[in-house]
């Protein structure tokens, strides 16, 4: 049986790949301070332990294979208290880092494509170096990412540990929260209850969406494979921000309406990863359909 601990593991993404290491049957540690994770995604199970802690304070648990995912993703909460965002980012690593040295366990760490920022290149692979403002207001989460990579690589180098570095792009689907004001969650439960879309600009920003289960496949892939990355993972399916409103109006039944703001600053204008070092290393492709992912979102906010 596998040792698996999960920092960060009560958030969207972490939660899953809680249920997807459970079900093959590991002992899994997820360690979450609860301040954007919800005790609600987890699912009790024999194999479950629950430690309530802050990943920049020591931590003693025994690990075959660590995930880093201790950060809060959606820029309403990382904003909130951004000094605490790069403390996460950065000392957080660190503790785990140590941890895995200690134990002689494979890391992974969840960076993300904001360390491209708003890219210049497009698609945007892995040996593209970003454009990132690193004094701008989405800096604490940016570069504190950006930093954790160079923890992870300098880790790698310097004491042989184990490491690898998954890019992880935008990413949706159950357990999302309802407040963290991402794009998904808000065009949600604004189409469920009937209330204009709310949309930045004329919407015709891109991104790409990768529904969870093909991301949490990508990251245990990853884990395996012995790969130190970095490495996208992602969809690359890529998308306007009013054609994701159109096809969520189109799920839940009713008629696009939306009310216009302004662009939030730095926001990028295009986002969409080159898969192909994912592909070719770990023979993974996305296969959830946006529509088929936004249907079981939609049914999954709908019953909350």
């Amino acid at each position: 049986m596998r040792r698996v601990l999960i920092a960060g593991g009560a958030g969207h993404i972490g939660s899953h790949l809680c249920d997807a290491h459970l079900a093959r049957g590991d002992a899994v540690v997820c360690l979450d301070d609860f301040s954007s994770g919800m005790r609600a995604n987890l699912t009790p199970h024999d194999n479950l332990v629950v430690l309530e802690q802050d990943v920049t304070e020591p931590i003693d648990v025994e690990a075959d294979w660590i995930y880093d995912l201790a950060c809060p993703a959606a820029p309403r909460f990382y904003r909130e208290d951004p000094v605490r965002t790069l403390r996460t980012g950065v000392l957080g690593a660190l503790q785990l880092l140590d941890l895995a040295r200690r134990q002689g366990a494979r890391i992974l760490l969840t960076s993300t494509s904001e360390i491209y920022g708003d890219p210049l290149v497009h698609p945007q692979s892995e040996t593209y170096r970003g454009h990132v403002n690193p004094t701008g207001p989405r800096a604490c989460y940016d570069e504190g990412k950006r930093a954790a990579e160079t923890l992870f690589a300098d880790y790698r180098r310097q004491y042989g540990v184990d490491t690898v570095i998954a890019r992880v792009f935008n990413t949706y689907g159950p357990r999302m929260r309802r407040d963290d004001g991402r794009v998904v969650p808000a065009f949600v439960q604004a189409a469920l209850a009937g209330e204009p879309l709310e949309l930045h600009g004329d919407g015709a920003q891109t991104r790409s969406f990768c529904f969870v289960d093909d991301l949490v496949d990508g990251l245990v892939r990853l884990m395996e494979s012995g790969e130190a990355g970095p490495v996208n993972l992602g969809n690359d399916h890529e998308i306007t921000i009013r054609t994701l409103a159109d096809e969520i109006c189109a799920v839940v039944g009713r008629t696009p309406d939306f009310v216009h703001h302004p662009r939030p600053e730095e926001d990028p204008t295009r986002r969409c990863p080159d898969l192909a070092r994912a592909r070719a290393l770990l023979g993974w492709d996305p296969r959830v359909p946006l529509r088929e992912g936004l249907e079981k979102t939609v049914r999954w906010f709908a019953a909350l």
